[in-house]
C-alpha cells in the first residue's frame, strides 16, 4: 500500500512538473496630451474595487453568449486592483501636477482629496471592444471639498488580436477615466 501511494505522489509531482509556466500580460503605459491646473495641491486614489473577475489575476474575456471566461495560461504582470490603482494614480498626478499617491497615503499630513473608484463592469467584450463602467468619489480629506458622485463609462476597440491588444485597450480606457477624474480636481 505504501509503495502505490509513493508512485501515485510521484505521478502526481511528475505531471504538475509537466504543465508549463503561465504568461505574464503587462498593461503597457498610456500618456496622455492634457495638462491642467489642479484646483487642489494633493489627491489620495484610494485603492480601486474592481469586479471579482476583474480583480483575479487571470485575463477574462466576455464570449458571444455573455459569459464571463478567464484563461489560467495567461495572467497580469501585477495584482489587477493595484495596477489600476497606480494607474491611475500616475496618470491623474501627471495630468494635474498635483502631488497624488495611492492608498496607503506615502506622504505627511493629509491629502487634500480622497478619490474613490468602484468599478462595476472591466472587461474585453465579445464586440470587439474594451468596457469600463465605474462609479468614483471625489471629496474633501484635508481640506473643504464639495463631495461628489460621477457615473463613468467608455468602450475602446481592440485594435488587433491577442492579450497585447486587450491590454492596450484597457490602458487607453483606464487614461480615459484618469482624464475624467483629472478634469473633476482641475480649476
Amino acid at each position: 500500500m505504501m509503495m502505490k501511494s509513493m508512485v501515485f505522489v510521484g505521478l502526481a509531482a511528475l505531471l504538475a512538473g509537466c504543465s508549463g509556466p503561465s504568461a505574464r500580460l503587462d498593461m503597457s503605459p498610456v500618456k496622455s496630451d492634457l495638462s491642467l491646473r489642479a484646483a487642489v495641491g494633493s489627491a489620495i486614489v484610494r485603492t480601486v474595487s474592481l469586479p471579482t473577475y476583474a480583480a483575479g489575476e487571470e485575463l477574462a474575456t466576455e464570449t458571444v453568449d455573455g459569459l464571463i471566461i478567464s484563461n489560467a495560461d495567461i495572467l497580469w504582470a501585477d495584482d489587477p486592483a493595484r495596477a489600476v490603482t497606480l494607474t491611475l494614480t500616475r496618470n491623474i498626478g501627471a495630468i494635474t501636477k498635483a502631488k497624488v499617491g495611492p492608498d496607503p497615503w506615502p506622504f505627511a499630513g493629509l491629502p487634500d482629496v480622497a478619490i474613490d473608484v468602484r468599478v462595476t463592469r472591466m472587461i474585453a467584450g465579445a464586440d470587439g471592444s474594451f468596457d469600463l463602467e465605474a462609479q468614483y468619489y471625489v471629496g474633501g480629506d484635508g481640506i473643504d471639498y464639495p463631495n461628489t458622485t460621477n457615473a463613468f463609462a467608455v468602450s475602446k476597440p481592440i485594435v488587433g488580436e491577442g492579450p497585447a491588444a486587450i491590454a492596450q485597450a484597457q490602458a487607453e480606457a483606464l487614461l480615459a477615466l484618469s482624464e475624467v477624474i483629472a478634469r473633476k480636481i482641475a480649476r
